[in-house]
């Protein structure tokens, strides 16, 4: 994982790691995951992609320090799956970062059998939002990584104007 935004978004021509696939294949093939691609997530990113780059990222450090980047690579990708426009006014529902997880806790529950790594992780991957903090390294991995992800998808479309800008008046 390098610093530069660029690296950011996982194209599709990329060649992802085939353990890593492995460890989410059964997720992607399912519809209500696919539905994600439907929503903005962070203004120039889908969820679903948005979600594969939390996903992805929190798999590769939780592998490198030898914790379950299993648990890690599955709950990255279900973090978010929640299917509303969250910018969206909404009457009946409080605050989005207080709410999400755990709609997103319930669909994923849904569609397969989370183990308690990441249960914790989709549903305490907004705090400090939410006040109780996550119980498992990988879920603090996860809460961090989705932030990280959250700001380069957000900046990534206007540090490459800065960057273009620079090589044509260097």
């Amino acid at each position: 994982m390098t610093g530069d935004l660029e690296s950011v978004q996982m194209n599709a021509e990329r060649e992802i790691p085939l353990q890593y696939r492995e460890c989410v294949a059964d997720l992607l093939e399912h519809d209500r995951v696919q539905k994600l691609e439907q929503y903005i997530q962070h203004y120039h990113t889908t969820r679903l992609q948005h979600s594969l780059n939390v996903s992805y990222y929190s798999y590769l450090i939780c592998k490198k320090l030898g914790w379950d980047y299993r648990s890690a690579a599955r709950a990255g990708l279900l973090h978010d799956l929640f299917f509303y426009d969250w910018r969206a006014p909404k009457k009946l529902r409080g605050n989005h970062a207080i709410w999400h997880p755990l709609v997103a806790y319930d669909n994923a529950r849904k569609i397969c059998e989370l183990n308690e790594i990441e249960k914790d992780a989709i549903v305490k991957h907004m705090w400090p939002c939410n006040i109780i903090p996550p119980k498992y390294k990988e879920s603090y991995v996860i809460t961090f990584v989705d932030k990280y992800c959250a700001v380069a998808e957000t900046f990534q479309p206007y540090y490459l104007k800065v960057k273009q800008f620079r090589k044509v008046h260097a």
